[in-house]
């Protein structure tokens, strides 16, 4: 079981050009790196795909053995570990990560102080 899990593992990295692991899903996110990683990812608005890690916890064990990494999520691009949730905010606040997936980095929000 396994080596079908860690297959299924891998060809879900190797099937999809960046693909999210986290707890809960993009739209219930269920621990506050996976959202944060999830609000990175949208404002960039790249095309991820997603894997909730929660139902079962060989999935966890399996992708740790296979990036190395052992936390959660892990996002991967082109096969690629890109890294965990710090990681991916430090390279979006610098606009490496936008460069690494293809897209524009967006604009800061600029907030303009009316109480002063």
């Amino acid at each position: 079981m396994t080596d079908t899990l860690r297959a299924q593992i891998e060809q879900a990295i190797a099937g999809n050009d960046t693909i999210l692991f986290m707890k809960g899903t993009p739209e219930e996110p269920r621990c506050g790196f996976s959202a944060r990683t999830v609000a990175v990812l949208e404002q960039l608005g790249v095309p991820y795909a997603a894997v909730d890690i929660l139902p079962d916890p060989r999935i966890r064990e399996e992708l740790s053995a296979i990036s190395s990494w052992p936390t959660i999520p892990q996002l991967f691009h082109k096969g690629e570990l890109i890294g965990g949730c710090d990681i991916v905010t430090e390279m979006f606040d610098s606009g490496e990560l936008a460069e690494e997936l293809g897209v524009e980095q967006p604009a800061p929000i600029q907030i303009e102080n009316r109480l002063g």
